[in-house]
């Protein structure tokens, strides 16, 4: 059968795949795992509750909840009995919360545990529209999903639900995804079944994984990229294990063995730290071979361009250091991909080199969401690119450098506002927000955020992007932030790596009391300064750093100082760090 719609791909995984766990998670300490029958039966009951409670066709559904086998089983059934998913990420404020629901209309709402449900309980009277929540883990006084699956086992109507999914054509809305941006309310995003079909279609080819492989999904399943990979992988016959916590990850691998799994660069960034971490402890021999793997693994080109000699130097390495790496891994990893943000060119190399490739891809909420990705046949990779651009989609750079995309996966549109819609979306091209080139004529390439280069007072433009990403490869530095608009020169606020430091001077046998006393410590700040000098040489005299402050704690989500897929809020770093900034230009 053809796959049009979202929920398709259950009838398509019923008649393809037959496996024992289509999902798994933990509870209680244990794999609880649901067969493909197990996952289309309460996906079809769980819509038969939903229609008997009385979802109606384009009714909105808020899903606030962690990656578990219920957010699949509510998702689809929404789906199927007419309703339109309006997943929500569970860290969100309460004034983003309020509005989502009012803009939405939401009328009912599954949430996963208590804290999320008095969350929405608290709001409820100010929500005109919210008929019902219904949540995931037991909840005195709530409505709890195996409820509504149970009520739809008893009144299947089976006419009145093949009527409705009759009714829904791909070109229909599948999904309204609110983007937390970096200023003002969350626009929401809508992506008909369509547009999530288109990718799901144009990315496998992209996926070395075949029937019976494992997943392990830890990325919010409420962000576009976890969520049409899911569709993906369940279109494929792939299993997947939802990771109990970010925590767990490195525990949940060695339990899972997976052959795939999907993050954001600061994820692997910290994965590389450790290891080197691990290796700096090495003494003797055991530590130089460790650091001649490693400079071995900086060092990968593709398709064997560094000759026979490396190419053998390379064998014994994956053999000795880089096979200790798959271990912790799993021991199966086929791929690893990386989105979200730009990946350092370094890791790129250095995971490939290890035998781990790493697909980087590129793309928005708004574009379903990829638009380009490197991918493993040969001339479909490129360090320091997002790859080439996917089946179906077509892309050109505007005058200005921007990125413009056109295809079927571009979206319907900003849920009621028509007049942002037409901003970004002209003439059937939609606008990217992001500048680009393109590389040997088919690799993209992203230089910068088009709202996030600024200009110097002596009229050069900056880039940030890409010099924080190369600050960020100092072992010294965890996170970074470049300022200087309409200043003389470029500056940063940076976030120390306070680990790395830490060890680093407990072996001279210096110690610190705090992050505070660390950072004003001149021994660090002359190191920091040393590595900040060593990138400079990479960059042109404009844009090299003049100045840095070093702040005591890490940016977060929870601070409203990162988005939730770790985009810097800009505006709210500069604005608490306003006299530190100052200080750097008086």
């Amino acid at each position: 059968m053809e796959v049009k719609r979202l929920f398709d791909i259950l009838e398509f995984n019923k008649q393809s795949y037959n496996v024992d766990d289509a999902l798994a998670a933990k509870e209680n300490g244990k794999w609880i795992k649901y067969s493909t029958e197990d996952v289309y039966n309460n996906c079809t009951f769980l819509a038969y509750g939903l229609m008997s409670i009385g979802v109606q066709k384009n009714d909105n559904i808020a899903l606030i909840a962690n990656n578990r086998p219920e957010w699949v089983f509510a998702d689809y059934a929404m789906q199927m009995s007419g309703g339109i998913s309006v997943p929500i990420y569970p860290t969100i404020s309460d004034n983003d919360l309020k509005f989502i629901f009012n803009d939405a209309q939401i009328k009912f709402a599954f949430v996963s545990s208590k804290e999320l449900y008095d969350k929405v309980s608290a709001i409820k009277s100010e929500v005109p529209s919210l008929k019902e929540i219904i949540t995931f883990n037991k909840v005195d006084g709530a409505k709890n999903w195996k409820d509504i699956l149970e009520l739809g086992k008893k009144e299947q109507n089976t006419a009145k639900m093949n009527e409705m999914k009759a009714s829904i054509k791909e070109s229909d809305l599948a999904t309204i995804l609110y983007t937390s941006g970096t200023t003002g309310n969350p626009k929401g995003v809508m992506l008909s079944h369509k547009n999530l079909v288109s990718q799901v279609k144009s990315v496998k080819k992209c996926m070395p994984i075949v029937p019976g492989d494992k997943a392990l999904s830890f990325l919010p399943l409420n962000h576009v990229y976890e969520r049409m990979l899911e569709y993906n992988y369940q279109s494929l016959g792939i299993s997947i294990y939802f990771a109990e916590s970010l925590e767990t990850i490195a525990d949940n691998l060695k339990e899972v063995k997976p052959h795939v799994f999907t993050t954001v660069p600061r994820l692997l960034e910290k994965v590389y730290d450790k290891i080197v971490a691990k290796g700096e402890d090495l003494t003797g021999i055991k530590r130089t071979l460790f650091f001649w793997a490693l400079n071995l693994g900086l060092k990968y080109e593709l398709d064997g361009k560094n000759g026979a000699w490396y190419e053998f130097q390379l064998k014994i390495a994956r053999k000795l250091i880089f096979s200790k790496w798959q271990e912790a891994l799993g021991g199966n990893i086929k791929t690893i991909v990386s989105g979200g943000a730009a990946l350092q060119e370094r890791l790129a190399r250095v995971f490939w080199g290890a035998g781990i490739p790493v697909l980087e891809g590129y793309g928005l909420t708004e574009t379903s969401p990829v638009i380009a990705v490197n991918y493993l046949d040969k001339g479909c990779t490129k360090f320091g690119t997002v790859g080439t651009v996917i089946d179906g989609c077509e892309v050109k750079i505007a005058e200005d450098g921007e990125i413009l995309v056109k295809g079927p996966n571009i979206m319907m549109g900003y849920y009621k506002r028509p007049e942002a819609t037409a901003e970004v979306i002209v003439n059937g091209w939609f606008h990217t927000g992001d500048i680009g080139i393109f590389v040997e004529g088919k690799y993209l390439k992203i230089t910068d955020r088009k709202k996030e280069i600024f200009k110097t007072s002596g009229g050069k433009y900056i880039a940030p992007q890409m010099i924080e990403n190369k600050l960020k490869e100092s072992p010294y530095i965890e996170q970074a932030m470049v300022v200087g608009e309409n200043e003389k020169f470029a500056s940063a606020l940076i976030v120390p790596s306070f680990i790395n430091l830490k060890d680093y001077f407990s072996k001279k046998g210096k110690s610190f009391s705090s992050n505070e006393e660390l950072i004003k410590d001149s021994e660090v700040n002359e190191l920091i300064k040393s590595h900040i000098n060593q990138m400079n040489q990479t960059l042109a005299q404009y844009e090299s750093i003049k100045k840095f402050e070093l702040l005591p704690r890490e940016w977060s989500i929870d601070n409203g100082e990162m988005t939730p897929k770790l985009s810097l809020k800009r505006k709210i770093i500069t604005a608490a760090n306003k006299s530190l900034i100052e200080g750097m230009y008086k």
